[in-house]
Order: C-alpha cells, then sequence, then structure tokens
C-alpha cells in the first residue's frame, strides 16, 4: 500500500506556476474547429467552460509509449465523461457553453466525442495559435505538443478563474459545479 501511495505521488501533477498568468486576461480572437462543425471565438458572450487535456487515445489503442509515467497525462477520458455526465446541471449554474480542448485535430476529436457520446463540442488547437497566444502549459509526448491538463472560466472573453493543476481528472466537472455554485452572482 506505501509503495501505491508513493507511485501515485509522483503521477500527480504539481503547480509549476505555468497557469498564474491566466486570470483576468482577455481571450485572443483566434477561432477553433469544432467537433460539431462550428467555428468557435471563445471571445464570445456567455459563460463557458473549456477544459484543456492532453490527449485521447484510440479506441483500442495504445497510449503513447511512457504515457503512464508522465504526471496529468492520464485521465482524459475520466475527465470528458464527468463534464458529460454533469453538462444539464452546468448548463443549470449559467454555463452557455461547455469544451474540451486539445491539440489533436477534429477528426481525430470527432471520433472521441461520438464514442464517449459528448453533448458538447470538442475544440481542437492543432495549429497551437490559442495555446501560444495564452502560453497555455504544454509538453512533449510521442513527438506531439500536448496541453497540460487546466480547466477555464470564461466570461465574455475574459478568463475569470483557472483550475491548475487538475487532478484527479473525473473529479475535475465537481470542482467546476462548486465554484460555480459559490460565485455565480459575483
Amino acid at each position: 500500500m506505501v509503495e501505491r501511495d508513493q507511485d501515485e505521488a509522483l503521477l500527480t501533477p504539481h503547480d509549476d506556476g505555468a497557469a498564474r498568468h491566466l486570470s483576468g486576461m482577455e481571450l485572443p480572437d483566434v477561432v477553433l474547429e469544432a467537433t460539431d462543425g462550428t467555428a468557435v471565438n471563445l471571445r464570445g458572450p456567455g459563460l463557458s467552460v473549456v477544459y484543456a487535456y492532453p490527449r485521447t487515445s484510440p479506441p483500442g489503442g495504445k497510449a503513447i509509449d511512457g504515457w503512464d509515467a508522465i504526471p496529468g497525462a492520464r485521465g482524459c477520458t475520466p475527465q470528458s465523461c464527468a463534464f458529460r455526465d454533469h453538462f444539464a446541471e452546468l448548463k443549470a449554474l449559467g454555463a452557455t457553453h461547455l469544451f474540451g480542448l486539445s491539440t489533436q485535430t477534429t477528426d481525430y476529436q470527432r471520433e472521441a466525442a461520438e464514442r464517449l457520446h459528448l453533448p458538447f463540442p470538442l475544440l481542437s488547437d492543432h495549429s497551437l495559435r490559442l495555446a501560444s497566444a495564452l502560453r497555455l502549459p504544454t509538453f512533449q509526448a510521442g513527438g506531439m505538443t500536448l496541453l497540460k491538463r487546466l480547466t477555464m472560466i470564461i466570461e465574455t472573453g475574459v478568463i475569470r478563474h483557472v483550475f491548475y493543476p487538475v487532478h484527479p481528472p473525473e473529479n475535475n466537472a465537481d470542482a467546476v459545479i462548486a465554484w460555480l455554485k459559490a460565485n455565480r452572482n459575483s
């Protein structure tokens, strides 16, 4: 049991300060392709919840070599499924939009969105335009630049709150709900 706790501690992401600059930032004028066929600019009106995740593995496919040893890498599917399961509650709390965000292509994401039955679109930052403009925390794995897991609450184009690091991923939707309940009138 002690060895398992030590392994978990080593794989838990720690706050490296890479997202501290985000709260209060205005979103850049960047349009992202969504899995529902729309083009999304996060500067739009309303309250958006955007959770960034590294990547989903293909169905029946294997993860990138060494994936399990990267702190915070695992958990993209449980995180997406938790947001799916809490979608109605997030909407009831005032979230106008909910998006997942990764650097995977839209075609790759579309398969995951369909397989996981997500009632919201995933956004592709394959070009890294948004990641670069916001200086989002990233890491390299399998020859790819991937986003570190974080969640942004965006109100009318301004980042109001950032959850970073996100761990465990499957509890992220609950944390967002708690934050929205505590801050919905502020």
